[in-house]
């Protein structure tokens, strides 16, 4: 990204006709992302150089400037050159260097920063000694991560049993094993509840299921990992406010919890179980946060349905959407997709675009104006 003397340009315009090919040739021109995280309000990215850039709301330190100043362009986030990936949660993010070890700041009221305090960080701190960190999902009081030989390990706010140890904490300051499994592939931590995949294709979840989000056929919480039916072709999953969506390996794509504002992508009420997503069979991810979720499909086309209050979905409107809808006519979107109350998604070519809300820059264009479809943010060369 841009820092705050190096301003971000934002190629804008219509997806179609010359506007559409000067972004194009902006887009080939830009610094290829690898890696990108929405919050609540803020953005972070990570370029292929390995320098980290944050921007939009600062008010616990989330952005790791040092300061607690609103960004409304992306400065960067010291002069490491070794970040490989990061992920936000609503007001905090935890990120990987390539040597292994684990880095978070931002607000820490409940322990979310792993450090062993509950004191805010304006700067990345690094958590504990560990350099076998593979990767890591903050949600929105809690943070979940995996290590390189398959274990699971949680920490932060624990109320509704969301770490997996059973509820008699409430915080936990420092990562914590979760069970003695050593063959967890993936993991999602949403707003009190935690889903994750192992090696052998089976799903588990635990936390709050108020709403049925852990979609094992029960509103009760669960305290302990819990596996979600029986199939072993579970591919990936991600964790929203109240709702979970994830994809199988036959390119199907499910959804479970709320659906008030058709977060699930049908029509109807929450469910507790697993609900195919119309008839599709070509999807391979899916990422969801708040009350919106959005996927992408094997033809590199994106796909979003939900709230879409703040023009979060991408389809040019404000329109709530209980389906699908396609975002654009473009087919080169990739499956590392960021979606909040704004959406950040990057292109084969390693190009960023963000759309939605930016009532705190987030979207770092230097306005706070939102913007209902996608935008390009370039970078400097």
């Amino acid at each position: 990204m841009a820092t705050s003397a190096g301003i971000a340009a934002l190629a804008m315009g219509a997806t179609t006709g010359a506007a559409a090919a000067g972004s194009q040739n902006a887009a080939m021109a830009a610094p290829a992302v690898s890696s990108v995280a929405a919050g609540y309000s803020h953005t972070c990215a990570i370029p292929v150089d390995g320098t980290l850039w944050c921007w939009g709301n600062n008010y616990n330190g989330q952005l790791g400037d040092g300061t607690t100043t609103n960004r409304t362009t992306p400065v960067r986030i010291g002069d490491a050159t070794t970040w490989a990936s990061i992920d936000a949660g609503m007001s905090y993010n935890c990120a990987i260097r390539t040597d292994g070890t684990l880095w978070c700041w931002g607000n820490n009221r409940r322990g979310q920063l792993g450090d062993g305090t509950t004191t805010n960080r304006t700067a990345p701190v690094r958590v504990g000694d560990g350099t076998t960190w593979a990767s890591v999902s903050a949600g929105e009081g809690h943070a979940c991560a995996i290590r390189t030989d398959g274990t699971l390990w949680c920490w932060g706010f624990n109320r509704n049993a969301q770490l997996g140890i059973g509820s008699d904490v409430q915080n936990v300051l420092a990562p914590m094993r979760i069970g003695t499994a050593a063959n967890w592939a993936s993991v999602t931590a949403g707003f009190a509840h935690t889903c994750a995949t192992r090696t052998d294709g089976t799903l588990w979840c635990w936390g709050d299921s108020s709403n049925g989000q852990l979609g094992v056929g029960s509103m009760t919480f669960k305290s302990t990992p819990t596996q979600v039916g029986t199939a072993t072709t579970w591919s990936g999953v991600t964790a929203g406010y109240t709702h979970t969506c994830a994809v199988r390996t036959d390119g199907t794509l499910w959804c479970w919890g709320e659906n008030g504002y058709g977060q699930l992508g049908v029509s109807g009420i929450h469910q507790s179980t697993p609900v195919q997503v119309g008839t599709a069979t070509t999807w391979s991810a899916v990422r969801a946060s708040d009350d919106s979720s959005c996927a992408v499909r094997t033809d590199g086309s994106l796909w979003c349905w939900g709230n879409n209050m703040a023009g979060q979905l991408g389809d040019g409107t404000t329109t709530h959407r209980f389906a699908p809808t396609r975002v654009g006519t473009a087919t080169t979107w990739t499956n590392r997709i960021v979606v909040t109350y704004h959406a950040c998604v990057i292109r084969t070519d390693g190009s960023l675009w963000c759309w939605g809300n930016n009532l705190a820059g987030q979207l770092g264009d230097g306005t706070t104006t939102d913007r209902s479809a996608p935008a390009q943010l370039s970078l400097p060369g």
